[in-house]
């Protein structure tokens, strides 16, 4: 009997041991917080319009090699001894996907828009495979962003101001003004504005669903999340630039 109690005893605190373990790794873990995880999740979404899009319009090829250096910080975090950054590696590793695909598109083939998602899909053949890999949480940040590239393109495309996006790119600094004034007048139109409302409400029903599915105990459940996060954020970033389009056609940032 005293065997027995001790034996039970020792497997109790093993299992306590093993919970302590876990939870200590959970808690240094960076990201690991919701709250932390939606503003680094909505940050790199944030970052190619004020960063990226700048850099690759006035030094394409070095924006592209920064590429790169994106790469290789994810891969050295991801290298370290302490789990501590694998959420931020796999995130660097989504984000270096869409930064390679937007300035391959936006440094040499923007007066193209019917090649905007093909290139911007460049790496989804891998970000599918990374699902099922350590990466997910970065192949979900990869895919989340293409979707709402896609839907914002798709909206684009169905408003019909698809026609005036090669016209503002090659247009001097007299012309586009007067596109983008036409640009604004379109997109206050009835049929423009229930596409957009409909849009919206897709998306944001889109991730409603996802983070509803989600926990962010769990790996899935964190790039679960991160899906989430892009896809408001990408709905508030639209919705913003929308309204300055209406408002403030020049500074609507349409290219």
């Amino acid at each position: 009997m005293e065997e027995l109690i001790t034996k039970n005893l020792e497997v109790k605190d093993k299992l306590n041991n093993e919970l302590h373990h876990r939870v200590d790794s959970y808690e240094s873990t960076f990201l690991s917080r919701p709250i932390s995880l939606r503003l680094w999740s909505s940050f790199f979404v944030i970052l190619p319009i004020f960063v990226q899009a700048p850099w690759v319009r006035l030094e394409p090829i070095s924006a592209l090699c920064f590429t790169f250096i994106i790469l290789l910080g994810a891969f050295l975090l991801y290298k370290k001894q302490s789990n501590k950054w694998y959420i931020v590696s796999s995130l660097l590793l989504g984000v270096s996907g869409s930064w390679l695909g937007g300035c391959l598109f936006w440094g040499w083939l923007s007066p193209f828009p019917i090649l905007h998602i093909p290139v911007e899909a460049v790496v989804l053949p891998l970000a599918l495979i990374g699902l099922g890999t350590n990466w997910k949480i970065g192949s979900s940040f990869y895919i989340s962003s293409l979707f709402g590239t896609a839907a914002t393109d798709i909206s684009i495309f169905l408003t019909g101001i698809m026609d005036q996006w090669r016209q503002v790119i090659t247009a001097d600094s007299e012309t586009a003004p007067i596109i983008l004034q036409k640009t604004s007048e379109n997109l206050i139109q009835i049929k423009s504005l229930s596409i957009i409302i409909f849009v919206a409400i897709i998306l944001w029903l889109i991730s409603k669903e996802i983070f509803d599915s989600a926990t962010i105990e769990t790996t899935n459940g964190k790039a679960l999340l991160v899906s989430s996060y892009v896809i408001q954020t990408t709905l508030i970033v639209d919705g913003i630039f929308i309204l300055l389009a209406i408002l403030q056609p020049n500074f609507s940032g349409l290219v």
